[in-house]
């Protein structure tokens, strides 16, 4: 292409047909993408240049304890408070026999044991360029496995749409985007696209367009294979026969499959290839918590931060009760969620104080299943993923180890929304699997049937936590900055809400400015 329009305009083309992905790895190709960084290196503080100084860490989850172990390893003397009796915050895995707490009540995990069984009710997955994160991983000796987060097996399902059955993402992908090539290809063979394309860059893409969205010779779709044969197979078999007949395309629009479900795995957050640690998210905690466990009081509730001429002073109280105690540092970190933050009593200024009560966090919800036999393998070739619906519990996930076991544990409900989010998180936890049972049998019939137990989790109700993530995606500045003594972390003042890589990337940015500080005094 001989201009800037040209190449924006090929690009916008290719974006329209092939999704997010495809543009990226054309513009590496042009030259106009440089590479991502390789890794994100942890912060550098000279050893013992934190001797004789102390920083009171408020929260033992991702963030705190990164914070904790940086700070440590340069000598400074820390003291990590957590109000709950475990540390990880939302990094939460539930297994056989533990106790999921919420404000107004508490369940128990039926679940079988076995290695395999296990549901991940906060983070689940780790994109593989969260470098911060997966160094962690590396340096500490956590095993990792992908996790699977698309799979063309697995179900889109809208009530009004298709007779409210579901069907395939392959199939469903596979016509849209026949579709939407066969309408480029007549765009381009109408010289609609003549003041952005040569006759050359014309020709190849036509030829691009029909091989994408596998176009006939008239340039038309009429139907794949890539979605799939007639009567439900997926491989030809023995003999192919025939494919199924292409989707309505009327009801593709219709339906809410294109706003995001269809090209979900293009968002960079979303994009293979997912990495989890093997056996549970927590395996994460664990390590970290054989390197600065000694350093965290748990059940420590704080009451008051203020500032004192040397530093800070944290009041806390048992959590069970008892006298208040007070803990001078010369500097402190909060990575307390700030819909919990905003209540506790301080001296922050009226900008910090503002900013926040300006951080709402979503009411997410997550609902998971031990069911007899491993379903979705046996009858649908569903093997890890996630299916969509347009029902209150959003996604169903198949989980992406345990393959052929005999059981397994399923993700019933991931719910973000706040409608559905507050519906859910308003019912008692029986009432919720029944709910996620009903609508989860609308994607697979006979699905309550296969249902041993399952556990629910609404992060809303967590005491302490009062949410899963904080919107909005962007931080307020006030937050970036210290207050006083007083630094913050915790993915909430980060760019990446609800990521464990905000969490670290954000302890990394208060440790370093510490060390900064510190150097100066």
């Amino acid at each position: 292409m001989n201009s800037t329009i040209s190449k924006r305009g090929f690009l916008q083309a290719v974006g329209a047909a092939a999704g997010v992905g495809a543009v990226y790895r054309t513009m590496e190709a042009l030259g106009l993408a440089g590479p991502g960084t390789a890794r994100a290196a942890a912060p550098d503080l000279r050893r013992g240049s934190g001797k004789g100084r102390s920083v009171a860490i408020l929260g033992a989850g991702i963030a705190g304890m990164t914070a904790a172990w940086e700070l440590s390893k340069a000598g400074y003397r820390c003291t990590v408070l957590e109000a709950t009796g475990r540390a990880g915050g939302r990094n939460l895995t539930a297994r056989a026999g533990d106790a999921i707490g919420e404000a107004d009540s508490r369940q128990r995990v039926a679940f079988d044991a076995g290695g395999h069984l296990y549901a991940n009710l906060g983070p689940a997955r780790i994109p593989h360029h969260h470098r911060a994160i997966l160094g962690y991983c590396k340096e500490f000796g956590v095993p990792l496995e992908v996790f699977t987060n698309d799979n063309r097996a697995a179900l889109l399902h809208n009530l009004e749409r298709f007779g409210g059955q579901p069907v395939t993402a392959r199939r469903a992908m596979a016509d849209i985007r026949g579709y939407i090539a066969e309408l480029l290809a007549k765009a381009v063979g109408a010289n609609a696209l003549d003041d952005a394309l040569t006759a050359e860059d014309k020709e190849r893409v036509l030829d691009m367009l029909a091989r994408y969205g596998d176009l006939n010779e008239d340039r038309l779709y009429r139907g794949t294979k890539r979605g799939g044969y007639r009567g439900e197979r997926v491989n030809a078999g023995l003999k192919a026969g025939a494919f199924d007949d292409p989707l309505d395309f009327g009801e593709l629009l219709e339906s809410d499959f294109w706003r995001y479900k269809l090209h979900f795995d293009d968002f960079l957050d979303q994009s293979p290839t997912l990495l989890q640690p093997v056996g549970g998210m927590d395996a994460i905690v664990a390590t970290f918590e054989k390197r600065v466990g000694r350093l965290v009081r748990r059940r420590r509730v704080v009451e008051e931060i203020r500032r004192t001429p040397q530093g800070v002073r944290i009041v806390h109280r048992p959590g069970a009760g008892g006298a208040a105690a007070a803990l001078d540092a010369d500097f402190a970190i909060c990575t307390i969620p700030a819909p919990v933050l905003k209540d506790i009593p301080s001296d922050f200024s009226p900008e910090t104080r503002a900013a926040i009560g300006s951080v709402a966090f979503v009411p997410a919800v997550k609902i998971a299943f031990q069911t007899r036999r491993r379903f979705w393998e046996d009858d649908h070739a569903i093997y890890g993923g996630i299916s969509w619906t347009d029902q209150d519990i959003t996604q169903i996930w198949y989980p992406p180890y345990g393959y052929h076991r005999g059981e397994g544990v399923i993700v019933g409900a991931y719910i973000w929304d706040e409608k559905p989010g507050l519906r859910f998180q308003g019912m008692t936890p029986e009432d919720r699997l029944r709910a996620a049972a009903a609508e989860g049998e609308r994607v697979h019939p006979g699905y309550a049937a296969e249902i041993v137990s399952g556990i629910s989790r609404a992060w809303g109700k967590v005491p302490f936590q009062k949410g899963a993530w904080p919107v909005p995606d962007e931080p307020p500045e006030a937050l970036r900055r210290p207050d006083g003594a007083v630094y913050f972390a915790g993915d909430q003042v980060s760019a990446l809400p609800g990521w464990q890589e905000g969490a670290a990337l954000s302890a990394h940015a208060a440790v370093e400015a510490i060390g900064r500080r510190a150097m100066r005094k």
